[in-house]
């Protein structure tokens, strides 16, 4: 009967023990930079870099830093950096895609010598 109790209570104090460690999810905080000089780029970066996974992303058009929170279960980095590649914006990462940067609007045509705006 005493073994019975042991068991129940060990049982019990491994499951509460280990519970935290399975509900925590691999959410990480990371910044780089995208490049951009409107606010038609920074809807189009945030859409781009919107994957399954991302809990947060905003891009700061003064700076060109993207602020991304995601699930690193579901979600890679090198996935965003495409991500965004693949809309026509380069990041530190990945080239832009000759193809989607070309089909960018006239005003968000970073390359150059282009002022924010």
């Amino acid at each position: 009967m005493k073994t019975i109790q042991f068991i129940i209570i060990f049982a019990g104090f491994i499951f509460l023990v280990t519970l935290p460690a399975h509900a925590q999810k691999k959410e990480l905080t990371t910044k780089f930079r995208v490049e951009g000089v409107c606010d038609q780029c920074k809807k189009r970066i945030e859409n781009a870099a919107y994957l399954n996974g991302i809990k947060h992303c905003e891009w700061d058009k003064e700076t060109e830093i993207l602020t991304v929170v995601y699930n690193s279960d579901k979600v890679s980095l090198d996935a965003i950096h495409k991500s965004i590649a693949k809309a026509g914006h380069e990041t530190e990462k990945e080239e832009a895609d000759s193809v989607a940067y070309s089909k960018l609007p006239k005003c968000c045509a970073y390359k150059g010598n282009v002022h924010k705006h």
